[in-house]
């Protein structure tokens, strides 16, 4: 077996949440060019069944788009029955689905902070609890949470206290995950960027310079610089990664 023959998931079944846009289609265009057939699960509906066409037409890969409100455990349960009735099993988990309120502490309602850690952790775990039961029942498989660097740094200049909270979380969920469920061969991992340019991130020249000014790189990522990352730690080129967090952020982190 060659080098990248290790990374080809031919057969396989991925679920993306939030895989309509951004990080989250990017990851799952990526699952698809190497072979596996790809969940497209998201609140929106319609740009969930067009991200799924679309990869399908693409890639040529086969896709399902299964309408997921990650904060509905009901909606979770479905959807991981909609992907076994569809294909089988569920081999590889991206838990992508995440929100971000900007807004300072004094200022932050106790329903926005629930709100985010509802969608960035309680909805990981949610998605992780079904699709687990599936890959116990079967032959293991992975966890990949898209976290982030603010699970470790402060960000400037804007106030995301929620966020940061949520995403410090997934850490522990990740070391925990990984050390109970590895007698049923299933790996866990996160992936941390660092400011990828999105439809949802900030385009004000000034902040965009001032987080510019902390990186070691003079760009910032697209989406598509993090999906090999995904797809690598879902493949067999990763078997001995697990309890993992994989920074990838230009630098930001380092000084």
């Amino acid at each position: 077996m060659t080098v990248l023959d290790r990374f080809r998931l031919d057969g396989e079944t991925a679920v993306v949440t939030g895989g309509n846009r951004g990080i989250g289609r990017a990851i799952a265009d990526g699952f698809a060019e190497v072979g596996a057939n790809v969940v497209v699960a998201n609140r929106d509906g319609e740009s969930g069944r067009t991200a799924a066409e679309a990869i399908a037409a693409e890639t040529g890969a086969e896709t399902l788009a299964v309408e997921t409100d990650v904060t509905d455990t009901d909606d979770v349960a479905a959807m991981v029955e909609a992907t076994v009735d569809e294909f089988g099993d569920v081999d590889h988990l991206v838990n992508n689905a995440g929100i971000v309120h900007h807004s300072a502490v004094e200022d932050k309602s106790v329903s926005e902070w629930a709100e985010t850690v509802d969608v960035n952790l309680t909805g990981a775990y949610r998605c992780a609890k079904y699709a687990g039961e599936v890959m116990k029942a079967g032959d293991g498989g992975t966890i990949t949470n898209v976290s982030s660097m603010s699970a470790f740094v402060a960000n400037y200049p804007q106030h995301q206290v929620d966020y940061q909270a949520s995403k410090a979380g997934l850490e522990g969920f990740k070391t925990q995950l990984a050390s109970e469920w590895a007698e049923h061969g299933i790996r866990v991992n996160n992936i941390n960027p660092g400011y990828v340019i999105t439809d949802n991130i900030v385009h004000d020249e000034e902040t965009l310079e001032t987080w510019r000014s902390e990186m070691l790189v003079e760009e910032f990522a697209a989406p598509e610089d993090i999906a090999p990352l995904a797809v690598y730690l879902a493949s067999e080129a990763a078997w001995y990664v697990t309890g993992e967090s994989v920074v990838i952020d230009g630098g930001y982190t380092v000084r």
